[in-house]
Protein backbone atom coordinates (compact mmCIF):
# COMPACT_ATOMS: atom_id res chain seq x y z
CA UNK A 1 0.00 0.00 0.00
CA UNK A 2 1.13 3.54 -0.72
CA UNK A 3 0.74 4.85 2.80
CA UNK A 4 1.22 8.44 1.63
CA UNK A 5 -2.04 8.17 -0.33
CA UNK A 6 -4.22 6.86 2.48
CA UNK A 7 -5.83 10.18 3.40
CA UNK A 8 -6.51 10.98 -0.25
CA UNK A 9 -8.15 7.58 -0.75
CA UNK A 10 -10.37 8.09 2.28
CA UNK A 11 -11.25 11.59 1.14
CA UNK A 12 -12.41 10.23 -2.21
CA UNK A 13 -14.53 7.56 -0.52
CA UNK A 14 -16.23 10.04 1.82
CA UNK A 15 -16.75 12.62 -0.92
CA UNK A 16 -18.37 10.00 -3.16
CA UNK A 17 -20.65 8.88 -0.35
CA UNK A 18 -21.46 12.50 0.44
CA UNK A 19 -23.18 12.84 -2.93
CA UNK A 20 -25.96 10.68 -1.49
CA UNK A 21 -26.12 12.39 1.91
CA UNK A 22 -28.42 15.37 2.32
CA UNK A 23 -27.61 18.44 4.38
CA UNK A 24 -24.92 21.09 4.59
CA UNK A 25 -23.45 19.57 7.75
CA UNK A 26 -23.17 16.17 9.35
CA UNK A 27 -22.17 14.31 12.50
CA UNK A 28 -19.54 11.63 12.96
CA UNK A 29 -19.72 8.90 15.58
CA UNK A 30 -16.22 9.08 17.05
CA UNK A 31 -14.87 6.35 19.33
CA UNK A 32 -11.24 7.43 19.11
CA UNK A 33 -10.25 4.26 17.23
CA UNK A 34 -8.48 4.43 13.87
CA UNK A 35 -11.60 3.97 11.72
CA UNK A 36 -13.70 6.72 13.26
CA UNK A 37 -10.71 9.01 13.86
CA UNK A 38 -9.61 8.88 10.22
CA UNK A 39 -13.24 9.36 9.13
CA UNK A 40 -13.57 12.42 11.37
CA UNK A 41 -10.40 13.95 9.94
CA UNK A 42 -11.63 13.61 6.36
CA UNK A 43 -15.27 14.50 7.06
CA UNK A 44 -14.29 17.75 8.81
CA UNK A 45 -12.53 18.87 5.62
CA UNK A 46 -15.63 18.33 3.50
CA UNK A 47 -18.53 19.71 5.58
CA UNK A 48 -19.10 21.31 8.96
CA UNK A 49 -18.83 18.31 11.27
CA UNK A 50 -19.97 17.59 14.81
CA UNK A 51 -18.26 14.72 16.58
CA UNK A 52 -20.51 12.57 18.77
CA UNK A 53 -18.44 10.60 21.28
CA UNK A 54 -20.10 7.77 23.19
CA UNK A 55 -18.76 6.91 26.64
CA UNK A 56 -20.18 3.46 27.37
CA UNK A 57 -18.65 3.56 30.85
CA UNK A 58 -17.80 -0.13 30.60
CA UNK A 59 -14.06 0.23 31.22
CA UNK A 60 -11.99 2.04 33.79
CA UNK A 61 -10.77 5.36 32.40
CA UNK A 62 -13.43 5.55 29.70
CA UNK A 63 -13.99 9.22 30.54
CA UNK A 64 -10.32 9.97 29.80
CA UNK A 65 -10.60 8.12 26.47
CA UNK A 66 -13.64 10.20 25.58
CA UNK A 67 -11.86 13.43 26.54
CA UNK A 68 -8.88 12.53 24.36
CA UNK A 69 -11.23 11.93 21.43
CA UNK A 70 -12.91 15.28 22.16
CA UNK A 71 -9.61 17.13 21.98
CA UNK A 72 -8.60 15.31 18.80
CA UNK A 73 -11.92 16.21 17.16
CA UNK A 74 -11.43 19.90 17.92
CA UNK A 75 -7.89 19.84 16.51
CA UNK A 76 -9.21 18.21 13.36
CA UNK A 77 -11.58 21.12 12.80
CA UNK A 78 -14.92 19.82 14.04
CA UNK A 79 -17.34 22.67 14.61
CA UNK A 80 -18.89 20.89 17.58
CA UNK A 81 -18.18 18.01 19.92
CA UNK A 82 -20.52 16.19 22.29
CA UNK A 83 -19.51 13.51 24.78
CA UNK A 84 -22.50 11.29 25.48
CA UNK A 85 -22.43 9.03 28.53
CA UNK A 86 -24.78 6.05 28.30
CA UNK A 87 -26.04 3.28 30.53
CA UNK A 88 -25.59 -0.12 28.88
CA UNK A 89 -28.21 -2.71 29.74
CA UNK A 90 -28.01 -6.49 29.50
CA UNK A 91 -30.64 -7.43 26.93
CA UNK A 92 -29.18 -9.49 24.09
CA UNK A 93 -25.69 -9.72 25.56
CA UNK A 94 -22.99 -7.07 26.10
CA UNK A 95 -22.31 -6.29 22.43
CA UNK A 96 -25.97 -5.92 21.47
CA UNK A 97 -26.78 -3.92 24.59
CA UNK A 98 -23.88 -1.52 23.97
CA UNK A 99 -24.94 -1.09 20.35
CA UNK A 100 -28.54 -0.34 21.36
CA UNK A 101 -27.43 2.26 23.92
CA UNK A 102 -25.02 3.81 21.42
CA UNK A 103 -27.53 4.22 18.61
CA UNK A 104 -30.18 5.59 20.97
CA UNK A 105 -27.75 8.26 22.19
CA UNK A 106 -26.66 9.15 18.66
CA UNK A 107 -30.29 9.45 17.55
CA UNK A 108 -31.04 11.86 20.38
CA UNK A 109 -27.92 13.99 19.88
CA UNK A 110 -27.80 14.27 16.10
CA UNK A 111 -30.47 17.01 15.97
CA UNK A 112 -31.83 15.80 12.60
CA UNK A 113 -28.37 15.76 10.98
CA UNK A 114 -27.06 12.67 9.16
CA UNK A 115 -24.53 10.58 11.08
CA UNK A 116 -21.40 9.04 9.55
CA UNK A 117 -20.28 5.71 11.00
CA UNK A 118 -16.77 4.31 10.67
CA UNK A 119 -17.63 0.75 9.60
CA UNK A 120 -15.18 -0.65 7.07
CA UNK A 121 -15.16 -3.51 4.58
CA UNK A 122 -13.62 -5.69 7.30
CA UNK A 123 -16.58 -4.96 9.59
CA UNK A 124 -18.91 -5.91 6.75
CA UNK A 125 -17.12 -9.24 6.22
CA UNK A 126 -17.40 -10.02 9.93
CA UNK A 127 -21.11 -9.15 9.88
CA UNK A 128 -21.72 -11.54 6.97
CA UNK A 129 -19.95 -14.36 8.81
CA UNK A 130 -22.01 -13.69 11.93
CA UNK A 131 -25.18 -13.86 9.84
CA UNK A 132 -24.09 -17.13 8.27
CA UNK A 133 -23.40 -18.61 11.68
CA UNK A 134 -26.82 -17.63 12.99
CA UNK A 135 -28.65 -19.04 10.00
CA UNK A 136 -31.00 -16.07 10.03
CA UNK A 137 -31.48 -15.77 6.28
CA UNK A 138 -30.47 -13.51 3.44
CA UNK A 139 -31.38 -10.32 5.29
CA UNK A 140 -28.73 -10.98 7.92
CA UNK A 141 -26.09 -12.06 5.41
CA UNK A 142 -26.79 -8.91 3.39
CA UNK A 143 -24.87 -7.03 6.06
CA UNK A 144 -24.89 -3.29 6.63
CA UNK A 145 -26.23 -0.74 4.17
CA UNK A 146 -23.90 2.05 2.99
CA UNK A 147 -26.82 4.44 3.35
CA UNK A 148 -29.63 3.80 5.82
CA UNK A 149 -30.68 7.34 6.80
CA UNK A 150 -29.86 8.88 9.14
CA UNK A 151 -26.95 6.43 9.28
CA UNK A 152 -24.27 6.47 6.59
CA UNK A 153 -21.17 4.29 6.22
CA UNK A 154 -18.84 5.94 3.70
CA UNK A 155 -15.94 3.58 4.47
CA UNK A 156 -17.83 0.35 3.84
CA UNK A 157 -15.74 -0.30 0.73
CA UNK A 158 -12.44 0.53 2.47
CA UNK A 159 -10.15 -1.91 4.28
CA UNK A 160 -9.34 -1.27 7.93
CA UNK A 161 -5.62 -1.05 7.20
CA UNK A 162 -6.24 2.08 5.15
CA UNK A 163 -7.70 3.95 8.12
CA UNK A 164 -4.68 2.99 10.20
CA UNK A 165 -2.39 4.23 7.47
CA UNK A 166 -4.35 7.49 7.29
CA UNK A 167 -3.91 8.05 11.03
CA UNK A 168 -0.16 7.48 10.64
CA UNK A 169 -0.06 9.91 7.75
CA UNK A 170 -1.88 12.56 9.79
CA UNK A 171 0.17 11.96 12.93
CA UNK A 172 -2.88 10.82 14.90
CA UNK A 173 -2.71 8.32 17.74
CA UNK A 174 -5.87 6.19 17.77
CA UNK A 175 -7.24 4.57 20.89
CA UNK A 176 -6.64 0.83 21.08
CA UNK A 177 -9.82 -0.56 22.61
CA UNK A 178 -8.94 -3.58 24.81
CA UNK A 179 -12.31 -5.10 23.92
CA UNK A 180 -11.09 -5.43 20.31
CA UNK A 181 -8.55 -8.00 21.50
CA UNK A 182 -10.79 -9.78 24.01
CA UNK A 183 -11.44 -13.30 22.71
CA UNK A 184 -14.59 -13.58 24.82
CA UNK A 185 -16.38 -11.61 22.10
CA UNK A 186 -17.49 -13.56 19.02
CA UNK A 187 -16.63 -10.77 16.60
CA UNK A 188 -13.09 -10.56 17.98
CA UNK A 189 -12.54 -14.28 17.39
CA UNK A 190 -13.88 -13.93 13.86
CA UNK A 191 -11.46 -11.07 13.27
CA UNK A 192 -8.35 -12.69 14.70
CA UNK A 193 -8.98 -16.41 14.16
CA UNK A 194 -11.64 -17.24 11.58
CA UNK A 195 -11.00 -14.67 8.85
CA UNK A 196 -7.21 -15.16 8.83
CA UNK A 197 -7.76 -18.93 8.56
CA UNK A 198 -10.20 -18.48 5.68
CA UNK A 199 -7.76 -16.15 3.94
CA UNK A 200 -5.04 -18.78 4.30
CA UNK A 201 -7.16 -21.75 3.19
CA UNK A 202 -8.90 -19.98 0.28
CA UNK A 203 -5.90 -18.04 -0.93
CA UNK A 204 -6.83 -14.50 0.03
CA UNK A 205 -9.54 -12.06 -0.98
CA UNK A 206 -12.09 -13.52 1.43
CA UNK A 207 -13.09 -10.24 3.08
CA UNK A 208 -13.72 -8.63 -0.30
CA UNK A 209 -15.69 -11.68 -1.47
CA UNK A 210 -17.88 -11.60 1.63
CA UNK A 211 -18.53 -7.88 1.09
CA UNK A 212 -19.51 -8.54 -2.53
CA UNK A 213 -21.87 -11.27 -1.34
CA UNK A 214 -23.48 -8.79 1.05
CA UNK A 215 -23.99 -6.28 -1.75
CA UNK A 216 -25.60 -8.84 -4.07
CA UNK A 217 -27.92 -10.16 -1.37
CA UNK A 218 -28.84 -6.65 -0.24
CA UNK A 219 -29.90 -5.74 -3.79
CA UNK A 220 -32.05 -8.88 -4.01
CA UNK A 221 -33.53 -8.28 -0.57
CA UNK A 222 -34.43 -4.68 -1.32
CA UNK A 223 -36.20 -5.72 -4.53
CA UNK A 224 -38.19 -8.40 -2.72
CA UNK A 225 -39.04 -5.98 0.08
CA UNK A 226 -40.48 -3.54 -2.47
CA UNK A 227 -42.62 -6.31 -3.95
CA UNK A 228 -43.67 -7.32 -0.43
CA UNK A 229 -44.84 -3.78 0.26
CA UNK A 230 -47.22 -3.98 -2.71
CA UNK A 231 -48.39 -7.45 -1.65
CA UNK A 232 -48.99 -6.28 1.91
CA UNK A 233 -51.37 -3.60 0.65
CA UNK A 234 -53.18 -6.19 -1.48
CA UNK A 235 -53.60 -8.79 1.27
CA UNK A 236 -54.43 -6.48 4.18
CA UNK A 237 -57.93 -6.23 5.62
CA UNK A 238 -59.73 -3.10 6.77
CA UNK A 239 -59.27 -4.19 10.38
CA UNK A 240 -55.50 -4.47 9.97
CA UNK A 241 -55.21 -8.24 9.55
CA UNK A 242 -53.99 -10.30 6.61
CA UNK A 243 -56.23 -12.37 4.32
CA UNK A 244 -54.79 -15.89 4.46
CA UNK A 245 -56.35 -16.94 1.16
CA UNK A 246 -54.56 -14.15 -0.69
CA UNK A 247 -51.39 -14.76 1.28
CA UNK A 248 -51.30 -18.46 0.42
CA UNK A 249 -51.23 -17.64 -3.30
CA UNK A 250 -47.91 -15.75 -2.95
CA UNK A 251 -44.50 -17.37 -3.51
CA UNK A 252 -42.92 -18.52 -0.24
CA UNK A 253 -40.17 -15.89 -0.05
CA UNK A 254 -42.57 -13.06 -0.84
CA UNK A 255 -45.25 -14.29 1.57
CA UNK A 256 -42.82 -14.45 4.49
CA UNK A 257 -41.63 -10.93 3.74
CA UNK A 258 -45.23 -9.73 3.80
CA UNK A 259 -45.72 -11.41 7.18
CA UNK A 260 -42.50 -9.86 8.50
CA UNK A 261 -43.51 -6.36 7.37
CA UNK A 262 -46.98 -6.80 8.88
CA UNK A 263 -45.57 -7.96 12.21
CA UNK A 264 -43.13 -5.05 12.40
CA UNK A 265 -45.90 -2.57 11.57
CA UNK A 266 -47.94 -4.08 14.41
CA UNK A 267 -45.27 -3.53 17.05
CA UNK A 268 -43.09 -6.62 16.75
CA UNK A 269 -39.32 -6.31 16.99
CA UNK A 270 -36.21 -8.50 17.01
CA UNK A 271 -38.01 -11.03 14.83
CA UNK A 272 -36.30 -14.33 14.14
CA UNK A 273 -36.62 -16.55 11.11
CA UNK A 274 -38.14 -19.22 13.36
CA UNK A 275 -40.91 -16.88 14.50
CA UNK A 276 -41.72 -15.72 10.97
CA UNK A 277 -41.90 -19.30 9.71
CA UNK A 278 -44.16 -20.26 12.62
CA UNK A 279 -46.58 -17.46 11.67
CA UNK A 280 -46.28 -18.54 8.04
CA UNK A 281 -47.51 -22.02 9.03
CA UNK A 282 -50.73 -20.39 10.25
CA UNK A 283 -51.27 -19.70 6.53
CA UNK A 284 -49.74 -22.71 4.79
CA UNK A 285 -50.18 -25.53 7.34
CA UNK A 286 -53.29 -24.53 9.26
CA UNK A 287 -54.38 -27.27 11.68
CA UNK A 288 -56.19 -25.15 14.24
CA UNK A 289 -52.99 -24.37 16.13
CA UNK A 290 -52.82 -21.52 18.62
CA UNK A 291 -51.11 -18.16 18.26
CA UNK A 292 -47.40 -17.57 17.82
CA UNK A 293 -45.56 -15.37 20.31
CA UNK A 294 -43.25 -12.82 18.68
CA UNK A 295 -40.81 -10.32 20.13
CA UNK A 296 -42.04 -6.84 20.93
CA UNK A 297 -41.12 -3.76 22.91
CA UNK A 298 -44.24 -3.99 25.03
CA UNK A 299 -43.74 -4.04 28.78
CA UNK A 300 -45.66 -6.61 30.85
CA UNK A 301 -47.39 -7.86 27.69
CA UNK A 302 -46.68 -10.45 25.04
CA UNK A 303 -47.54 -10.01 21.38
CA UNK A 304 -49.14 -12.89 19.48
CA UNK A 305 -50.05 -13.55 15.86
CA UNK A 306 -53.03 -15.85 15.40
CA UNK A 307 -55.49 -16.99 12.75
CA UNK A 308 -59.18 -16.25 13.12
CA UNK A 309 -61.80 -16.88 10.45
CA UNK A 310 -59.27 -16.94 7.64
CA UNK A 311 -57.47 -13.79 8.77
CA UNK A 312 -54.12 -13.31 10.49
CA UNK A 313 -54.54 -10.97 13.46
CA UNK A 314 -52.36 -9.73 16.29
CA UNK A 315 -53.29 -9.50 19.96
CA UNK A 316 -51.55 -8.99 23.28
CA UNK A 317 -51.69 -10.94 26.54
CA UNK A 318 -50.37 -9.95 29.95
CA UNK A 319 -47.12 -11.58 30.99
Amino acid sequence: MDRSGAVAALRRAVAAAGERIDGVSWCVALSGGSDSLALTAVAAELRPTTALIIDHRLQAGSDAVADTARRQALKLGCVGVQVLSVDVGRVGGPEAAARQARYAALETARDSAPVLLGHTLDDQAETVLLGLGRGSGARSIAGMRPHDPPWHRPLLGVRRELTRAACDELGLTPWQDPHNADRRFTRVRLRHEVLPLLEDVLGGGVAEALARTATALREDTETLDALAGDALAATGTEAGGLDTARLSALPDALRRRVIRAWLLAGGACDLTDTQIRAVDRLVTAWRGQGGVAVGSGLRKQRLFAARRAGVLVMHTEPV
